[in-house]
């Protein structure tokens, strides 16, 4: 499985978020609110309510630091960015292992992404599991961190112990459906750009970005 770990806010910045998404208590939902019948019997955190003012501000601000970020782009192809929720997952609570739905009222999901908001270190527990062929992979980055995988990938978030864990979830419907062609187009596009920035423009790379690009417009939507 292929997924991309990356910086995506300042530090500032996600102290900043946090203290406005802490700000109103009373926009915080019981998580299962926007699960499915069989999501709901292992989703035990809370959700802040989507159309809160707080939500929308914030959303927006996140979903412009992910269109502004050019490794980002090159790695997921977006065609947009959506269902953006913020949750909240206290001592005791945590999300069994499930399956992102493929379609959702607000895009297809191609990729799913977290944005890990408080500290690391001021809660216990907490990890993003994702499943590989034969194990797990458990994932706890720092503050603004971002970690966008397959959406077809089974996942979990595991019980946190101690403090609260907040972060930021969505999707992401790409150009390019198939993660292995997805993936390839990225390996080009990175190794292309490395050569541009060492070497300069050449007839040989051009030729690559040609390539590149017809195979984009081959294999999109």
């Amino acid at each position: 499985m292929e997924y991309l770990i990356l910086p995506l806010l300042s530090e500032v910045t996600t102290r900043k978020i946090v203290d406005l998404l802490l700000s109103d208590e009373e926009a915080w939902q019981d998580g299962k609110i926007t699960a499915g019948s069989y999501a709901s019997q292992i989703k035990n955190n809370l959700q802040l309510d989507r159309d809160s003012d707080i939500a929308i501000e914030v959303g927006n601000q996140i979903q412009e630091s992910l269109k502004n970020n050019q490794l980002i782009k090159s790695f997921s192809l977006p065609h947009k960015y959506h269902g953006l929720m913020f949750t909240k997952t206290g001592s005791g609570q945590g999300y069994g292992m499930h399956l992102d739905n493929p379609y959702m009222s607000s895009g297809r999901s191609d990729l799913s992404f977290t944005v890990f908001l408080n500290d690391k270190n001021s809660y216990e527990g907490g990890e993003l599991c994702i499943q590989n062929m034969q194990d797990e992979e458990k994932i706890k980055l720092q503050s603004g961190d971002i970690i966008i995988y397959p959406s077809t990938s089974l996942h979990a978030v595991e019980e946190v112990t101690k403090g609260e864990r907040i972060v930021c979830v969505g999707w992401i419907q790409s150009y390019i459906k198939s993660n292995e062609d997805r993936n390839n187009l990225f390996y080009i596009d990175a190794g292309a750009k490395k050569l541009l920035a060492e070497h300069g423009k050449s007839p040989e790379l051009d030729l690559i970005f040609q390539g590149y690009s017809n195979l984009l417009r081959r294999l999109g939507d």
